[in-house]
């Protein structure tokens, strides 16, 4: 009865805190105050971003550390705003929820033209039906509960952002006969799952080179358990691709390396391509998981399981969900096998040079003698992703990046999103100068929340990765002194550096600052590229038209 007599509002910030939702991001605007007032009286801490896109990036980072993450903007100018982040979201199945405000019902009468409106005012909602695994907007108040109840179930379902439009004249309304939400569809076919298990149980128990390939879907549904505890009982040693990198320590034994098809390390990719039995598991075959399509994967070798299909070589279950799939897998009690020799590369130990020129590749194996059991490397797109692909996670989801979608700008305002996640973790920031340019004003939302980030900037004026496929003065871009940062913004520490020894004093300086942000501008050459985006310009450049 409780229930019933809450405002619409108040059930959405209730239901929101049943998943776990301690945060909101968002910018406020008039469609929407209504709502950020009943967020402030509640437990949800509301967080401020300078710009919507920041929002929508730090919840999507908040979602893959916590769970759930949710953003809060207005109608159309702060709702198509965020697109692009919430569009990032979907494709790496990041479970955010989207939160806009809307005019309310009674000022749509005679089709005004209201402030903000795009052509109707259906618009927003249609161009999120499109980004978005379900997208509501609430008309009827006594369908409310109803419909919001369906997107965070779906949400937390699937894993993938949902939509939610509040108009601002029913946010305080109590529905009056408000209809039952529906139980959410939780059928199994459990003949099919049992043939399924049975055949891939069947497979791995007759090959000799069986290999696991984890990715992005095993953090999502929090299955790192379930596939750690099957490999350390089985002896199937782990691969996982760049998006799925930190789904288990890589420092385990069973840890082979990232997959990459020709892009990346060859051993790895012997080991992978030579496998007689390759067990994937959450794994998207997209073009830079697959080494822009250079992987050489056997499907009649292979079992794909996802949370859309679960295939063996050529035999397709449907109704078989993807976590008690891989725990059928677990109860088979597969037979333990000894792992196969490794051949892992050797620890970067070489001593610094001081007066030595700061390279690309020196850079992260400086990087990667200094990550600790407590930080959270958050990596943009380009340059920097593609070195920080051989660096050495410690614990799983310690490493966050938009590694499908590749969205530039994401790291900065990610790292907000982690950091109020697991305050137990410091973020370690790597971002290109050109990304830094477009949502690096987030280190202001860093400073009021008092966070302490460390944000390594790779300045080589410009976007090295467009360099890499086909250079030209388009890819360059203004040289800012972002070692000034802590001037505009009144707090932090920042240090330009262009040598080994200055870098790691910058270093020690930066871990040693608790009480705010650490920014390190790192000088560097502007073709000073590493070998893994070296390669992926060389075959990117292929496909542009000369």
């Amino acid at each position: 009865m409780k229930a019933k007599a809450e405002t619409i509002g108040q059930y959405l910030i209730r239901r929101l805190q049943d998943y776990r939702v301690g945060h909101v991001f968002g910018i406020p605007g008039d469609y929407v105050l209504g709502f950020y007032d009943q967020l402030c009286r509640s437990d949800i801490t509301v967080v401020g971003t300078c710009k919507e896109d920041g929002a929508g990036f730090a919840a999507d980072a908040y979602a893959r550390v916590h769970g759930m993450g949710a953003l809060c903007v207005t109608y159309c100018v702060g709702g198509l705003s965020v697109a692009n982040a919430v569009a990032g979201a979907y494709a790496e199945k990041s479970p955010v929820v989207v939160i806009t405000g809307a005019p309310g019902m009674k000022e749509r009468t005679n089709d005004p033209l209201l402030h903000h409106k795009v052509k109707t005012f259906a618009t927003q909602r249609e161009i999120f039906e499109r980004i978005t695994a379900c997208a509501v907007a609430i008309e009827d108040p006594d369908t409310a509960y109803r419909d919001i109840d369906r997107a965070l179930a779906t949400c937390w379902r699937v894993k993938r952002p949902v939509y939610i439009e509040l108009p601002r004249d029913l946010v305080d309304v109590v529905p009056q006969h408000p209809v039952p939400s529906l139980p959410p569809d939780a059928t199994v076919d459990q003949a099919a799952l049992e043939e399924a298990v049975a055949e891939a149980v069947e497979r791995l128990r007759a090959a000799k080179r069986p290999v696991i390939l984890a990715d992005v879907e095993v953090h999502r549904f929090g299955l790192a358990f379930e596939l750690l505890t099957l490999s350390e009982r089985s002896g199937i040693p782990i691969a996982v691709t760049i998006l799925g990198k930190s789904v288990i320590s890589e420092r385990h034994p069973n840890y082979l390396g990232i997959y990459e098809g020709a892009m990346g390390r060859e051993d790895v990719a012997k080991v992978v391509e030579g496998s007689d039995c390759l067990l994937m598991l959450g794994t998207f075959l997209t073009d830079v998981n697959m080494g822009i399509f250079t992987a050489k994967i056997d499907p009649s070798q292979a079992i794909e399981a996802t949370s859309e299909k679960i295939q063996i070589s050529r035999h397709r279950y449907d109704g078989v969900p993807f976590d008690a799939f891989l725990r059928g897998l677990l109860l088979a009690k597969l037979p333990r096998r000894s792992l196969p020799p490794q051949a892992k590369p050797a620890a970067k130990v070489a001593a610094i040079v001081a007066k030595q020129p700061l390279k690309v590749t020196r850079l992260f194996h400086l990087i990667d003698q200094r990550l600790d059991d407590d930080m959270a490397v958050v990596c943009d797109v380009g340059l920097c992703l593609f070195g920080a692909i051989d660096l050495t996670i410690h614990r799983r989801t310690e490493f966050i990046a938009s590694a499908y979608y590749t969205s530039m700008g994401f790291a900065v305002p990610a790292s907000v999103g982690v950091a109020l996640a697991n305050p137990k973790l410091r973020p370690v920031v790597l971002v290109g100068d050109g990304a830094f340019q477009m949502t690096g004003m987030e280190l202001s939302t860093a400073v009021r929340q008092k966070l302490n980030p460390i944000v390594v900037v790779l300045d080589n004026h410009g976007y090295t990765t467009e360099r890499a496929i086909q250079d030209g003065p388009y890819n360059d871009i203004l040289n800012w002194r972002y070692h000034r940062l802590p001037d505009l913004l009144g707090a932090g520490w920042a240090a330009i550096v262009r040598t080994e020894g200055e870098f790691a004093d910058a270093w020690t300086q930066a871990v040693a600052n608790r009480d705010s942000f650490s920014l390190i501008n790192v000088q560097l050459d502007a073709y000073d590229f590493c070998p893994a985006l070296e390669r992926l310009g060389k075959r990117m450049a292929e496909n542009i038209p000369k």
